[in-house]
């Protein structure tokens, strides 16, 4: 079998493994290295280039792609949208609050709200924090 496409297919199932394992990023930087290797292959027949251009092209795509793609991964607080960026915002309360029910005002919107601790009770005007959007309901803390 050509040097070739022994790399190739190393570098199918690498891309393969990285597509099946969600949110590590690391087969895919060696995968590319991979298929460096293949095209060095072409050029140079001798196994230990081969190795030395796959091992180089590894580290320096781990360096390089993996802070990148790991950066990707966490957003920032900004750029929440929907009930995710409702987490931590400050409301008032218009109704009492408890453990079974009340209301909030959170950025001009009125939302229901229950307390995030069973014992606590929240009186109207009191400023409180959105711990959790639990489906259409806010749990509060003051």
């Amino acid at each position: 079998m050509a040097a070739w496409l022994v790399w190739a297919i190393a570098a199918l199932l690498l891309a393969l493994g990285e597509i099946f394992t969600p949110g590590l990023f690391f087969l895919g930087p060696i995968a590319i290295a991979a298929v460096a290797a293949a095209f060095v292959s072409l050029a140079a027949p001798t196994v230990w280039v081969q190795l030395l251009v796959f091992t180089g092209a590894a580290l320096a795509s781990l360096a390089l792609l993996r802070p990148i793609a790991r950066a990707h991964l966490r957003m920032p607080p900004a750029l929440r949208t929907g009930t995710a960026a409702l987490q931590g915002a400050r409301a008032v309360v218009l109704q009492r609050v408890d453990q079974n029910g009340g209301r909030v005002k959170i950025g001009g919107e009125e939302w229901s709200a229950r307390a995030y601790m069973p014992d606590q009770v929240l009186e109207p005007g009191t400023e409180v924090e959105v711990v959790k959007i639990d489906g259409a309901t806010a749990l509060v803390y003051e």
